[in-house]
C-alpha cells in the first residue's frame, strides 16, 4: 500500500463528508426496509418465510463479505473498493425497486448487500489514513460511531415516512441519487492509493472459505429463530461454519500469499478489541431489541410513544460521540474511555433486570436509556479506535472489515441467544401458570442479567488485553508491501 501524505484539513473533513453519508445510507438500509416487509408481501405475494428473505439475503451479503472485501481494498486499493461497491449497491438498489417478482427482489438484496460490504469495508481503513493527527482521527472515528448507531433509528422512521408516502419500492429508489452522488464525489475528494497488489494476497482459496465460512455462519444465526439453537439444522449448519473457518485459519497460516495473514493478530489491541466489540454488541443490541418489548408488551406503550421513549439514547449518544468522546480519548486513552463506557451499558442492562410489571417511565426506563447512551457514545469510537490503532496501513482494510464483521457477528448472536432466553423462560413460566405480562417481564430479566453478564465480560476481556496503545495506525511497511511512492489524488 502507497503511504500518502494526508490531504489538506479542508479535504480530509469534506471526503469524510462523503464517507460519512454512504456509511449512513448502508446503516439505513439495513433497517429501512422492515417497515415496509407487510406492504412488499402484498404486492409480491410473500409468505411469511419467505418474506424473512428480502432481510435474510441483504444479512448474508453484508456479514459473509466484509472480511473479504476489507482485504481485498488493502490489494487493489480502498478507494476503488469503496466506489466499487458504492456503484454496486446503487444498482442494485435501483433493482429493487424495480423489482416485479419475489424471485428479483431477494436476489437485488442479496447484489445489495454484497455491495454494501465492499463500501463499509474499507471505510474506516481509509479514515485512519487521512486522519493521521491524533485528535483529528478522534473526532472522526466518534463522529463515524454516531453515524452507525444513529443509522438504525434512522431507518426505521424514514423507512414508515417513505412507504407511506409514495410507496415500498422508494425506500430503494431514494438510494440512487444519493449513491450516484457520492461515487461522483468520492472519485474526487478520496486519495488514489494503488493497494499492494493481488499477489501480496491472491489466496482464492482462502477467499472462498471464509467468505462461505462467514455467509454460512449468518445464516444458520438468522435461521437459529425458525429451528432453535438445539435443532439439527442449527447444530449441522454450524458445524459446517466452523469446519470452513478452521480451515481458512489453517490455509492463512501455511498459504505463501494468505489473504488474512495471522501476524494482523500479534496485535492485542486489535484481536481484544475485536474479542471485546462482539460482546458489547451482542449485550447491547439485545437491550435494544428486549426494550422495546417490554414498553409495549409490559407497558402497554404504543408504537409512537416507545419511539419517544427511546429518543434519549439517540440524544445522550449524539452529545458523547460528537462532542465529548474524542476530548477524553485524547486525554485519558482510549483503554479507559471504552472501560468507562462498558461498565455504563452494564449498569443499564442491570437496572433493566429489576423492571417492575407496573413500572413507570421516568424511574423505569429513562435512567437505562441515559446510561446506555452515554456509554455506547463512549465505547464505540473508543473500541474502534482501539482495533485500529497497532495495525500497519497495509492492513488498514482488513483491520476494518474485521471490525465490521465483529459488530455483525455479535449482533446476530446476541439477539438470537437473548431473545431465545427471553421466550424460553416465559413459555415455562406461563405453562406453570404464571399471569403472561408476568411471565413476559420475568423472561426479559433474565435476557437482560445474561447481557449484562456478556459486558462484564467485555470489561474483563478488555483489562486483561488490551494497551491504550497510540491513537494512530503503526508505521512502517506491512510484509510483503511495496514501496512508498509520490502522493496521488484523482
Amino acid at each position: 500500500m502507497t503511504h500518502d501524505a494526508p490531504p489538506a484539513r479542508g479535504l480530509r473533513w469534506r471526503a469524510f463528508a462523503v464517507l460519512s453519508a454512504v456509511q449512513l445510507m448502508i446503516i439505513i438500509d439495513s433497517s429501512i426496509v422492515y417497515v415496509a416487509l407487510p406492504a412488499i408481501q402484498n404486492d409480491l405475494g410473500f409468505s411469511s418465510a419467505g418474506l424473512a428473505w428480502v432481510v435474510n439475503a441483504y444479512m448474508i451479503a453484508f456479514g459473509g463479505l466484509l472480511l473479504l472485501s476489507g482485504r481485498l481494498g488493502d490489494l487493489i486499493g480502498r478507494k476503488r473498493m469503496f466506489v466499487i461497491g458504492l456503484l454496486v449497491f446503487t444498482a442494485a438498489s435501483l433493482l429493487c425497486g424495480m423489482s416485479v417478482s419475489q424471485e428479483m427482489l431477494v436476489a437485488a438484496r442479496f447484489v445489495q448487500g454484497a455491495g454494501g460490504a465492499m463500501a463499509s469495508a474499507v471505510v474506516m481503513g481509509i479514515i485512519v489514513t487521512i486522519f493521521q493527527e491524533p485528535r483529528e482521527m478522534a473526532k472522526a472515528i466518534g463522529a463515524i460511531g454516531f453515524v452507525a448507531a444513529a443509522g438504525g433509528a434512522i431507518g426505521g422512521t424514514a423507512g414508515g415516512i417513505l412507504a407511506q408516502a409514495a410507496g415500498w419500492h422508494w425506500i430503494f429508489f431514494v438510494n440512487v441519487p444519493v449513491g450516484l452522488v457520492a461515487a461522483v464525489l468520492a472519485v474526487r475528494l478520496l486519495v488514489t492509493d494503488r493497494g499492494l497488489g493481488l499477489a501480496a494476497g491472491a489466496d482464492v482459496a482462502g477467499a472462498f472459505l471464509v467468505t462461505a465460512g462467514l455467509m454460512v455462519g449468518v445464516y444458520t444465526i438468522v435461521k437459529v429463530e425458525e429451528h432453535g439453537w438445539g435443532s439439527a439444522h442449527t447444530l449441522g449448519f454450524g458445524a459446517l461454519s466452523i469446519i470452513l473457518l478452521a480451515g481458512f485459519a489453517a490455509r492463512q497460516a501455511k498459504a505463501r500469499s494468505p489473504l488474512m495473514p495471522l501476524r494482523v493478530f500479534r496485535s492485542r489491541n486489535l484481536s481484544g478489541a475485536n474479542l471485546v466489540q462482539v460482546l458489547m454488541v451482542a449485550g447491547m443490541s439485545g437491550f435494544q431489541f428486549l426494550t422495546v418489548l417490554y414498553m409495549q408488551r409490559v407497558l402497554g406503550y404504543g408504537a409512537a410513544e416507545t419511539s419517544l421513549a427511546g429518543l434519549p439514547i439517540a440524544l445522550v449518544l449524539a452529545v458523547v460521540s460528537l462532542g465529548l468522546s474524542a476530548r477524553l480519548n485524547t486525554r485519558f486513552g482510549p483503554r479507559a474511555v471504552l472501560l468507562t463506557g462498558l461498565t455504563l451499558i452494564t449498569t443499564a442492562l442491570a437496572l433493566f433486570t429489576r423492571s417492575p410489571v407496573d413500572g413507570g417511565y421516568a424511574l423505569d426506563v429513562l435512567p437505562s436509556m441515559v446510561l446506555l447512551g452515554a456509554g455506547a457514545g463512549l465505547a464505540m469510537p473508543a473500541v474502534i479506535t482501539l482495533a485500529m490503532s497497532g495495525v500497519h496501513p497495509g492492513d488498514a482494510g482488513l483491520a476494518s472489515g474485521l471490525a465490521g464483521t465483529g459488530a455483525q457477528v455479535g449482533g446476530a448472536l446476541g439477539l438470537a441467544t437473548l431473545a431465545a432466553l427471553a421466550s424460553g423462560h416465559t413459555d415455562a413460566l406461563a405453562a406453570g401458570g404464571q399471569h403472561t405480562v408476568s411471565a413476559l417481564n420475568a423472561g426479559y430479566h433474565l435476557a437482560f442479567g445474561v447481557g449484562a453478564g456478556l459486558l462484564v465480560t467485555a470489561v474483563i476481556v478488555g483489562l486483561i488485553m488490551l494497551r491504550s496503545g497510540p491513537a494512530t495506525p503503526a508505521q512502517g511497511p506491512a510484509a510483503g508491501e511495496r514501496p512508498a511512492a509520490s502522493p496521488a489524488h484523482s
